[in-house]
C-alpha cells in the first residue's frame, strides 16, 4: 500500500513539474508569436519529463539538445523557458543517474556539437557562443552537479549509517565479550576463595560429627552441616562450570598488589607505588588488584620506558585507586593499536563493586582512576562501552569521514562550475580581444576605398581577418546586387561602448559595389 501511494505521488510531482515547464514555454513565446517555438518547446518538455525518471540520461540529452536547438532559428534571444527546463530536467537527471559516466557524456557531446554551431552559424558569432557556454555551465551543469550532490549526500547517510549500525553491533559484541571474561575472572576468584572456606566448613562439621560428648541430636546437626556445606560445594562448582563455558579462559588474580608491582618493576617498568588496602573487602581488593594489572600492562604496551606512578589508598567507605604514565620517552610503540576491551573489562569489574572508573589522556601520557566503595550494590549496566575518554568510537570516526565526503561533494559542486566557468571565460575573452584587435579597419583605409574597385587591389589594405562581433542592429538592406557577398570589419571603436560601429563592405564579381558604416541601434 505505501509502495502504491509513493508511486501516485512520484506521478503526481512529474505531472506538476511537466504543466509548470510547459506554462513556461507558452508564456515565453507569446511575445515573439512563434508558433513554431512553441511546439517545439512543448515537445521538448514532454520528451524529458516522460523519460526523466526511468531514462534520466535521455531525458537530459532530450533537455540540452531541445532547449538549445529550437530557439535558434527564431532570433538572436534566450528565451526564459530554456533556462527553466534545463534547470530542472539536469538538477532531476542528476538526482536519478545511478552514475555520473552517462550523463558527462551527454554534456559533453551536446556542447561539442552545439558551440562551433552557435560560433559559425549564429547570428552574433561570438555572442552566441558566449551564451550558449553560459547556459551549459549555469543551467546544465551546476544543476546536475548539484542533483548528483544529493544523490551521493543521500548514499553517504544510509551508508554510514548501516555501517555504524554494524560497528555498534560488533562493538556491543566485543564489550559483552569482554564482561564475560571479567565475570568469569571473578568466578575464578570464588570458586578460589569461597569454595575453600566451604571446604574448610564441610571438614570442621565432619570433625565435629566423629567428636566425643555430643548427643545424637547434635550429631545429626553435625552431619547436616556437612552434608550442606558439601552441597553448596558442588553447586557453586556446578554455577562456575557454566560461566566459565560462557567466557574464554582466563588467569584468576593471583597474589596481592605488593607481588603485582614488584613482577612488574621486574620486566622493566619505572614504578613508584603507595599501596595500602588494609581496610578493603576481599572483592574490593580484587578490583584495585584488576585495575592496577590492566593499568601496568597498557603501560608496557602503549607507553614502554614511561616512569609510572601507582596509588592505592583504603580509608572509611570506599579505596581509591589511581594509575599515572608519564609520556614515553621514545613515543608509543607503532602499530600498537588499542581496541580498549581491557577497559571495558575493568568497567565490568568495577561496575559489579558499585564502583566508577575513569580513563583517558592526562598531562601528555595517560590516567586510570577507579573509586570503589566498600558496601554499594553494582551500578547499571550501559547499552554499549563507555569509551568516550580514550577516543571516538570506530563508527563515529566513520560517520566523520563520511561528513567530510559529503562536504568534499558540495564544493565541488560549487567549485567545478565556476573553475569551468571562469576558464571558459577567460578563453573566450583572450580570444575575443584578439579578433577585436585583429579585424580593425582604420579610418583613412575605409575612406579611400572607391566603388568599384577589384577585391585583390584592396586585400594589402584589409585587415587579416573579418570583425565577427558586431552591431546586429541598425545594419542597411543589402545591395541588390546579384551574387553580392559582404565582409565585415572594426572601426577602431572600444568594445565597451554602447553604440559601436562597424564597416560593411560588399563585392560582386570581384569588385567592391557598396560601402557602409552602422551602429548598434542606428535608423
Amino acid at each position: 500500500m505505501r509502495e502504491v501511494t509513493k508511486r501516485r505521488w512520484r506521478w503526481v510531482l512529474d505531472v506538476g513539474v511537466g504543466l509548470f515547464l510547459a506554462f513556461t514555454v507558452v508564456v515565453g513565446t507569446l511575445e515573439s508569436r512563434s508558433y513554431g517555438e512553441l511546439a517545439g518547446g512543448l515537445a521538448v518538455v514532454a520528451g524529458s519529463v516522460a523519460t526523466a525518471r526511468r531514462y534520466p540520461a535521455l531525458s537530459l540529452g532530450v533537455a540540452l539538445a531541445g532547449a538549445l536547438a529550437v530557439p535558434f532559428p527564431y532570433g538572436d534571444r534566450v528565451p526564459v523557458w530554456v533556462v527553466f527546463v534545463l534547470v530542472a530536467m539536469s538538477y532531476q537527471a542528476g538526482l536519478r543517474m545511478p552514475r555520473a559516466r552517462p550523463g558527462i557524456l551527454t554534456g559533453v557531446a551536446v556542447a561539442v556539437l552545439g558551440l562551433p554551431l552557435a560560433l559559425l552559424v549564429g547570428p552574433d558569432g561570438l555572442g552566441d557562443w558566449a551564451a550558449m557556454v553560459a547556459i551549459l555551465v549555469f543551467a546544465g551543469l551546476s544543476p546536475w552537479l548539484l542533483g548528483r550532490y544529493v544523490r551521493v549526500r543521500g548514499e553517504l547517510a544510509r551508508t554510514g549509517w548501516r555501517r555504524a549500525e554494524e560497528m555498534e553491533s560488533r562493538q556491543r559484541l566485543v564489550a559483552g565479550q569482554a564482561r564475560l571474561r571479567e565475570r568469569a575472572r571473578i568466578a575464578s576468584d570464588m570458586h578460589d576463595s569461597l569454595g575453600h572456606e566451604l571446604s574448610l566448613i564441610a571438614v570442621r562439621a565432619a570433625a565435629l560429627e566423629v567428636a566425643g560428648g555430643l548427643d545424637d541430636a547434635q550429631r545429626d546437626a553435625a552431619a547436616q552441616l556437612r552434608t550442606s556445606a558439601a552441597a553448596a560445594t558442588d553447586r557453586l562448582r556446578e554455577i562456575i562450570g557454566v560461566l566459565r563455558e560462557d567466557a574464554a579462559p582466563v588467569e584468576p588474580v593471583q597474589g596481592d598488589l605488593a607481588e603485582l608491582i614488584s613482577r612488574a618493576r621486574a620486566s622493566g617498568l619505572h614504578i613508584e607505588s603507595t599501596v595500602d588496602t588494609a581496610e578493603a573487602p576481599p572483592m574490593v581488593a580484587r578490583a584495585a588488584y584488576r585495575v592496577v594489572q590492566e593499568a601496568l600492562t597498557n603501560v608496557a604496551k602503549h607507553a614502554p620506558g614511561a616512569a609510572v606512578t601507582v596509588r592505592v589508598a583504603s580509608a572509611g567507605s570506599r579505596t581509591d585507586v589511581s594509575v599515572v604514565n608519564a609520556p614515553p620517552p621514545a613515543g608509543p610503540l607503532p602499530g600498537a593499536a588499542s581496541g580498549h576491551v581491557g577497559l571495558i573489562g575493568l568497567r565490568e569489574r568495577v561496575r559489579l563493586v558499585g564502583g566508577s572508573l575513569r580513563a583517558g589522556p592526562h598531562g601528555g601520557g595517560f590516567a586510570v582512576t577507579a573509586t570503589l566503595p566498600h558496601e554499594a550494590a553494582p551500578g547499571e549496566l550501559p547499552e554499549v562501552a563507555d569509551d568516550d575518554e580514550a577516543g571516538p568510537s570506530t563508527s563515529a570516526q566513520a560517520l566523520e569521514l563520511a561528513r567530510r565526503d559529503v562536504r568534499r561533494s558540495l564544493i565541488q559542486a560549487v567549485a567545478v562550475p565556476l573553475a569551468l566557468f571562469g576558464m571558459l571565460l577567460a578563453i573566450a575573452g583572450i580570444a575575443f580581444l584578439y579578433q577585436w584587435t585583429s579585424s580593425e579597419l582604420p579610418g583613412p583605409a575605409y575612406d579611400g576605398l572607391r566603388i568599384g574597385q577589384p577585391r585583390a587591389e584592396l586585400a594589402s589594405q584589409l585587415p587579416e581577418r573579418e570583425r565577427v562581433a558586431r552591431p546586429v542592429r541598425g545594419e542597411p538592406p543589402l545591395p541588390a546586387v546579384p551574387g553580392v557577398a559582404c565582409e565585415y570589419y572594426g572601426t577602431g571603436r572600444s568594445w565597451l561602448d554602447n553604440d559601436y560601429a562597424a564597416y560593411r563592405l560588399c563585392f560582386a564579381d570581384g569588385r567592391l559595389v557598396a560601402k557602409d558604416r552602422f551602429a548598434e541601434g542606428a535608423p
